[in-house]
């Protein structure tokens, strides 16, 4: 067995352990944490060595604080329009260009857009553009300008 899936085998295992699900589709989901473990650092024998410098790993906090805050205020936001007794729901699709050049920024991209409650990707289509459905889609394009610009810029620096 080669260094890579004795390495994807040992986070899986972890994974699993710390999880204490075996369904098959935790399985899944472990390998698949594993594979993307292993690609962001760089196995040896004697370590890791990580692929990206200081400056990918200061972008990486700074993009989960990132998506943090846009998570509790996606929370705040969906649940003030469902405790509402009008429901006040604009629902619309939004055109959201990545702007990233690897798979994995876009991937990170679409995780990031999707984690937000209220929001979903439901199509990227060959130019890497993310079609996003919102609940609230009013002010689509100010949040887009706002948020987006921060995450493709922290994303940039991490993965490319």
């Amino acid at each position: 067995m080669n260094l890579y899936a004795r390495w994807v085998l040992m986070l899986t295992l972890v994974y699993l352990a710390l999880t204490s699900n075996l369904e098959l589709s935790n399985i899944v989901v472990g390998v698949i944490l594993g594979v993307i473990v292993v690609l962001l650092v760089r196995p040896t024998t004697t370590g890791v060595i990580p692929r990206f410098g200081l400056g990918a790993a200061v972008a990486s906090v700074r993009y989960v604080f990132h998506l943090t805050h846009v998570l509790l205020v996606s929370v705040i936001q969906v649940s003030l329009i469902v405790l509402s007794p009008s429901l006040p729901i604009r629902q619309g699709i939004v055109a959201i260009p990545s702007e990233t050049e690897t798979d994995l920024g876009l991937a990170l991209g679409v995780h990031a857009i999707t984690l937000a409650p209220g929001e979903l990707v439901v199509e990227v289509d060959d130019d890497h553009m993310m079609y996003t459905h919102c609940l609230d889609a009013t002010h689509a394009e100010q949040y887009v300008k706002e948020a987006h610009d921060l995450r493709i810029e922290l994303l940039r620096q991490i993965v490319d």
